[in-house]
């Protein structure tokens, strides 16, 4: 049956292709079909009658087109009758070419005007005769095109016909197979049957026992080692699916925000052409030294200091951008400097803070960073003074963090769901980010994480 199909199918295929060389051929040949006698009589006129002069006329133009059209039609014709056909239109088109020189040249003598029309003439006749020419060749083409739809259709028919007749021989013969065989399968298979769903309920400690040495005793001896197997994968599930977590993390841990880039370079040639240069010094330092840390030679983990200085170089790059709106404060114990963090904790919060807070209440606003040690947590609180969220929208991000199940999102940026989740996966899940938020009055979040020294 599968080499049935395979014959048919190629086929089909050279059937479909003659057929859509057809109507490639007809649509080339009717894109300057009607317009072209028109065109050419049209802009030898204009010559003729003093409108235009013969050097600025679009007459070759116009032939050089056409030639070019029929040219590449018969490069991709196939049979002899066509090639001749076109060749007669090639010829057809050399001698209007000839004729429009011989007007050239008569307009270049300043030949009377009865001389003119008189060559005029014999362009007209010899365009209406390239348009004949060109019609009668798509009406060869759509005959041809008709034979060809209907050899695809009769090989549909017969590809049809064929199959089911093949697959009602193929239906007789596997009921056939299926009764003689399944009495002396039927049982063993019952019982394997049974062992997996054993094995579905999670009893792992089920065998299927065969006494028999046939095809069925090879596969419940296979169905046993794969039970082994199963049960020792889902014991390093768990660790996988972490390792999993952990990679993805660290493709967004290089991913960095396209439009951030975009809009400070753009403030940093405004300030250049306005001559800023104190501010333009600032704002490269300060990018400078936001994507080093963000690098940082490709490690996860990075000291406090050196997240401190990465959201401090953020946020002077957003305070020059947004002088008008924002103001900040960083308060962090100089006694957590030297504990590890992982990279792009803060960031993303405090950038959440300008986006979706004080950028969102379009009026002066303020974000206060603090971090202190409290026993033998850290806590990070990221504040300000934003639109804040409604308490729907405060309930719909703490049910979206709770979801531990839900893959990492992997957008341009992290986003609050995405540094909670990733906090719970490096340190566990009693750590975390909290949400505080009035509507019209602020956001505070708060990052608790272990002290991590080394």
């Amino acid at each position: 049956m599968c080499g049935l199909n395979i014959v048919m199918m190629v086929t089909s295929l050279n059937y479909n292709n003659q057929y859509s060389q057809i109507v490639t051929n007809i649509t080339m040949a009717n894109s300057i079909n009607g317009s072209f006698r028109t065109n050419i009589d049209s802009a030898m006129w204009d010559i003729v009658a003093g409108k235009k002069n013969f050097e600025d006329g679009q007459q070759h133009k116009i032939i050089k087109n056409a030639n070019e059209c029929i040219y590449n039609i018969k490069q991709n014709v196939t049979s002899q009758e066509d090639k001749m056909r076109l060749d007669v239109i090639l010829r057809t088109i050399k001698t209007l070419n000839y004729y429009v020189d011989v007007m050239g040249k008569q307009i270049e003598q300043k030949k009377k005007v009865a001389e003119n029309e008189k060559v005029l003439e014999d362009i007209r006749g010899v365009s209406d005769l390239i348009e004949e020419e060109i019609q009668e060749f798509i009406l060869y083409e759509l005959k041809a095109s008709e034979k060809v739809n209907q050899q695809i259709q009769k090989g549909f028919n017969s590809w049809v016909a064929t199959n089911i007749i093949v697959l009602c021989i193929i239906v007789l013969f596997s009921i056939a197979a299926i009764w003689i065989i399944s009495g002396s399968i039927s049982n063993p298979i019952r019982e394997l049957c049974k062992s997996t769903t054993s094995i579905s309920e999670g009893n792992f400690d089920v065998r299927v026992q065969s006494k028999n040495y046939d095809e069925i005793a090879t596969l419940s001896n296979s169905f046993n080692k794969m039970v082994v197997k199963i049960k020792e994968l889902l014991d390093n599930s768990i660790k996988e699916q972490e390792l999993i977590k952990k990679s993805e993390l660290k493709v967004l841990q290089a991913q960095i925000n396209p439009h951030f880039l975009y809009n400070t370079l753009d403030t940093i040639v405004w300030m250049a052409d306005s001559n800023q240069n104190e501010e333009v010094i600032e704002i490269v330092t300060a990018l400078s030294s936001f994507f080093r840390i963000t690098l940082s030679k490709g490690n996860d983990w990075i000291t406090v200091r050196e997240e401190v200085k990465h959201i401090n170089s953020y946020l002077i790059i957003q305070k020059i951008r947004y002088s008008d709106i924002l103001n900040f404060e960083i308060q962090v114990d100089e006694a957590i400097y030297d504990c590890k963090i992982l990279k792009l904790t803060l960031q993303p919060i405090v950038e959440n803070a300008l986006y979706h807070g004080i950028k969102n209440k379009r009026m002066g606003g303020i974000i206060k960073v603090r971090g202190s040690k409290k026993n033998d947590h850290i806590v990070f609180e990221v504040t300000d003074n934003g639109i804040g969220m409604t308490e729907n929208k405060v309930n719909e991000l703490v049910n979206e963090m709770k979801d531990t199940k839900e893959a990492i999102i992997k957008e341009s940026g992290f986003g609050l769901n995405n540094v909670h989740k990733r906090i719970i996966l490096y340190y566990g899940k009693e750590y975390g980010v909290n949400i505080q938020s009035e509507f019209q009055k602020g956001t505070k979040l708060t990052i608790t994480i272990p002290v991590c020294v080394d």
